[in-house]
């Protein structure tokens, strides 16, 4: 029954097929479900390292497309290395002309929580080469702390599992009275 949902530009179909059933369970058995709203963040989406012209994602076959929270800081310095950029030294932001140095500009400014303007004006000076690297620590130390407690967790196969059956206890024990609120409604009881 959520009212506000965080989605990417990519989920917002998805959100407005629940905001659909919502609307028409509401219309048919009575107000019940709020109409969810989308929450974008500003970082629209996160270009593919090795193709700016698509979003990055899990599923492109190219290992150095994509960035993932479990890898070695090793791993993602190649991976910015490696990333598509063009023939000019200076790092600009226009996704239209220099798509590959702009995705790096987003990704930083997602990263660190600053402004376009504002990374951009920490990037004064820098080629591009020397930029993937300022990306690419950000983005290692942005991950840091996400890795290390997924690590700790892969660790402790037994607290791993503790923390899951307790997710699900409290997910049925939240879920319960909607569910018997809705056969009610519906006319199941």
């Amino acid at each position: 029954r959520s009212t506000r949902v965080p989605v990417g530009e990519d989920q917002v179909l998805h959100l407005e097929l629940a905001q659909d059933i919502a609307q028409h369970f509401n219309k048919k058995y009575g107000e019940f479900f709020p109409v969810p709203k989308a929450i974008l963040s500003t970082t629209k989406k996160i270009k593919s390292l090795r193709d700016p012209s698509v979003k990055m994602s899990k599923s492109d076959p190219q290992k150095l497309a994509t960035v993932n929270i479990a890898d070695s800081p090793d791993e993602i310095v190649l991976k910015f290395r490696k990333a598509v950029t063009d023939f000019t030294s200076e790092v600009t932001y226009d996704p239209a002309a220099r798509p590959g140095v702009s995705n790096l500009v987003s990704i930083h400014a997602a990263v660190t929580g600053l402004s376009i303007k504002e990374v951009l004006h920490q990037a004064t000076g820098l080629d591009t080469a020397h930029y993937k690297m300022v990306v690419a620590e950000s983005v290692i130390q942005k991950f840091a702390p996400i890795r290390s407690e997924i690590k700790k967790l892969q660790e402790d196969k037994s607290h791993l599992m503790k923390v899951l059956e307790d997710g699900a206890e409290k997910a049925k024990e939240l879920a319960a009275p909607i569910y018997q609120e809705i056969r009610r409604l519906v006319g199941f009881q």
